[in-house]
């Protein structure tokens, strides 16, 4: 006699349904839609910063051309006369204002009124600290060192790119 035929015919497990789910389901199909929403906020969240950023480093066609051109002027370095140069950066500026401001009439405005225009449109600037700007052209010989005229320049630039 078999040992195997003494056994007791082995009993089919009970089919397993799809409902209730465990507990440990529940937590989750509470957790995914809410991790779907978070991640939709941050992508939109992001999406939001570049293009804010992309708008502020994309610059107009005229800043850019305005940008070029006084990068072009020949700076006077080394005790070179330095009039001619600021008569450039001025006439530069007034054709800028001309063309974003032209209710102002602000291409008229001379000395301490045409600094107070140009800071009142970017205060970030500072150009009511460079007088020389205004008043180099008319003296005789005007130089400026170095340090001055890079940091003329760069407050220009400012100017260029920030404007409102």
């Amino acid at each position: 006699m078999n040992p195997l035929d003494q056994l007791e015919p082995l009993i089919a497990p009970a089919p397993i349904d799809w409902w209730p789910p465990a507990p440990g389901w529940w937590l989750l199909a509470l957790l995914v839609p809410l991790l779907l929403w978070g991640l939709t906020r941050l992508l939109r969240r992001l999406q939001r910063g570049r293009k804010a950023s992309v708008s502020d480093n994309a610059l107009d066609p005229l800043r850019l051309a305005a940008l070029a051109e006084l990068e072009q002027l020949a700076k006077p370095y080394g005790g070179a006369p330095a009039g001619p140069w600021l008569q450039q950066l001025n006439g530069l500026l007034k054709r800028l204002c001309r063309q974003h401001y032209p209710q102002s009439h602000s291409h008229t405005l001379s000395s301490r009124g045409w600094l107070a225009f140009l800071d009142s449109r970017c205060p970030a600037a500072g150009l009511t600290r460079w007088m020389i700007l205004v008043e180099g052209a008319y003296r005789p010989h005007c130089t400026l060192d170095d340090k001055a005229i890079d940091g003329l320049n760069q407050a220009v630039a400012i100017w260029i790119r920030k404007h409102v």
